[in-house]
């Protein structure tokens, strides 16, 4: 059971979708995921500036999208990668200069490796974390055969304890390994309706579509749920509490790896030089234990990533596994609709 003082963290996390942070500096508002107001992350733009940037959370990279083309300002904003063609296309976004971002040169080029994150336009997205979806299951109470498929979700042993995240693209990722996909730049018709097939067969085991990962440690700390489908950093809340937690990263079908990162928003609303401020203290090498250590997350910064201790890097869930991987990388806008309105679907019971 997790202690009181994770409880209710966990409860304020969840609060804090709606709310800034807290009164920080004006004069920098990031649009970021619950949970990423990491000091350590930020530590050199506090260090420079007095305080913290003011944040505002979101839940869902549908939702934080949603909230700035209905005309929310901020100056930054933390979608993953299938997203920023959206911002790009929807004219909210402009490039970054990154003659003013030194550490520019030391991220790992496979997370810039498409035209959707630069071109002859300029670099439109900076990546900084990347992490993994995968099984998360009390481990008291699930054999570990039974998590060694993707199938377990389904099982009519576990109705009711299950739960998955309230995101489209976590979702599909799963029911498209479930059923043996593992690109999803390229999906037919055939594989879409088997993939939705197969998420309408788990719904009724779903006790709960999780929001933010807070949320999915709290009702998996409560007994509620014995097996979830999850990001790093709610596994990284459970062990924190010594709660019996694995995280299944080789089940036969595989599992899933995502990258997320900044972009600069167009005619935001504070200091543009802060916004440089904040991508240069989040991408300086002391940010990767930061990360790590708080949520679970790799940080882009491969220099970084190399002097972490491989035995953490493993224990966060972040090391090198021998099962199929699903990336979700960029893929068509048109298919991401299809995928956010048969899901709503789907939820509802239809």
């Amino acid at each position: 059971m997790l202690k009181l003082h994770s409880l209710l963290a966990a409860s304020v996390a969840a609060l804090a979708l709606s709310l800034p942070a807290r009164a920080a500096d004006p004069d920098l508002l990031v649009l970021d995921w619950a949970g990423f107001e990491v000091e350590g992350l930020y530590q050199a733009y506090k260090d420079k500036n007095g305080d913290g940037p003011t944040y505002t959370f979101f839940g869902s990279d549908d939702e934080a999208f949603q909230k700035v083309a209905s005309g929310f300002k901020s100056d930054v904003t933390h979608p993953c990668s299938q997203m920023v063609s959206k911002y790009r296309e929807a004219g909210l976004i402009e490039p970054w200069d990154i003659s003013k971002i030194p550490e520019f040169a030391n991220i790992d080029p496979k997370f810039l490796n498409s035209p959707v994150f630069q071109d002859d336009g300029g670099v439109w997205y900076i990546p900084t974390d990347w992490g993994v979806t995968a099984v998360a299951y009390n481990t008291d109470e699930v054999p570990v055969e039974d998590v060694a498929s993707l199938q377990v979700f389904a099982d009519p042993k576990y109705e009711g304890r299950v739960s998955l995240p309230n995101s489209s693209d976590d979702v599909w990722a799963l029911a498209y390994l479930a059923t043996g996909v593992t690109d999803w730049t390229n999906i037919s018709d055939e594989q879409f309706t088997a993939a939705a097939d197969w998420l309408r067969k788990v719904h009724p085991n779903v006790r709960a579509y999780w929001n933010d990962p807070a949320e999915m440690a709290q009702i998996m700390a409560s007994g509620e749920v014995l097996i979830a489908w999850s990001w790093n950093d709610g596994v990284a809340y459970l062990k924190a509490d010594n709660y019996p937690v694995g995280f299944q990263r080789e089940a036969k079908e595989g599992s899933s790896t995502w990258f997320c990162g900044y972009v600069n928003m167009k005619d935001g609303p504070g200091n543009e030089e802060k916004a440089y401020d904040f991508i240069n203290s989040w991408l300086r090498p002391d940010a990767a234990p930061a990360l790590i250590e708080n949520i679970g997350y790799g940080l882009s910064n491969t220099p970084a990533m190399a002097a972490m201790d491989p035995a953490v890097v493993a224990d966060a869930g972040l090391g090198a596994i021998n099962a199929p991987i699903l990336p979700q990388v960029p893929n068509d806008n048109a298919l991401r609709e299809r995928q956010l309105a048969e899901f709503e679907k789907i939820k509802a019971g239809f």
